[in-house]
């Protein structure tokens, strides 16, 4: 494998050099990627805890809103309830010992700017926690890192105003130059941009009091033996998504239970 560029000018030369070889390699991927449909089933619910974990009888349900793209939208299982959104809301019950009311506003081939339409055309529940799951798309189609940090925060402004989000976590971008889908040099060059991406976002929302960057769990291999990956070697499968979705409910719920803390 290439060694990846340690700036983003090198990356943009490195590109620059390979761009006939990476042309004729997106338009390949694009005639050969296999369409997978997005999950079925409601795009909301309630998550209730175990009962062993409930703390309280009547406890006031934690309001969860999930926004993004096809990975947010449960491309690669067959129901919402084995997709992100809900594997968020179940964890994030269980830890909290309350119930969750998820909602999901999420559409395949979203980009940052995209996912910020969707929502503003959505009919929105007020949520306490916004988790966006997005990005991956910017990468592909090239769209400036300084271009989808502005409409991410665009988003968590809209989603702040309309919903009444408090707390805001978005997932990083997963190792791309692990895709099976990808073919190399594309892959590395993907891959590459992609933890460029991830750096700026950690920079730029880094671990605050009300957002937070975490990134996508190491143990969540996107190579094509790993077991995590659904057939189209883009996206997680099932135990994909369970991985993923307890990582992230795991982390809200240590960073909620702090917040109300003061």
């Amino acid at each position: 494998m290439m060694p990846a560029p340690r700036t983003a000018a090198a990356l943009t030369a490195a590109k620059l050099a390979l761009f006939p070889v990476l042309l004729g390699q997106a338009l390949l991927v694009r005639r050969r990627a296999l369409e997978m449909p997005e999950a079925g089933g409601p795009r909301d619910g309630l998550a209730e805890p175990a009962p062993a974990r409930r703390r309280q009888a009547q406890a006031e349900a934690l309001r969860l809103l999930v926004v993004g793209d096809s990975s947010a939208a449960g491309v690669g299982v067959a129901h919402q309830q084995d997709a992100l959104a809900a594997h968020i809301a179940r964890t994030l019950a269980d830890e909290l010992g309350r119930p969750v009311a998820w909602q999901l506003v999420a559409r395949t081939g979203n980009t940052a700017l995209e996912a910020l339409a969707q929502l503003r055309e959505a009919s929105l529940a007020p949520a306490d926690i916004l988790v966006t799951a997005v990005g991956v798309n910017d990468v592909v189609r090239q769209v400036p890192r300084t271009r989808t940090l502005q409409q991410l925060q665009a988003l968590h402004a809209h989603a702040r105003e309309r919903a009444g989000v408090r707390y805001w976590l978005h997932s990083g971008l997963p190792p791309m130059h692990q895709f099976p889908l990808l073919p190399s040099p594309l892959r590395w060059l993907l891959g590459s941009q992609a933890e460029l991406l991830n750096q700026a976002l950690l920079q730029h929302l880094g671990d605050q009091r009300d957002r937070a960057l975490r990134r996508v769990p190491s143990a969540l291999r996107c190579d094509a033996g790993s077991g995590l990956m659904a057939e189209d070697g883009f996206h997680p499968g099932p135990k994909g998504y369970a991985l993923w979705g307890e990582a992230l409910g795991q982390f809200l719920a240590r960073r909620w239970s702090r917040l109300e803390r003061g």
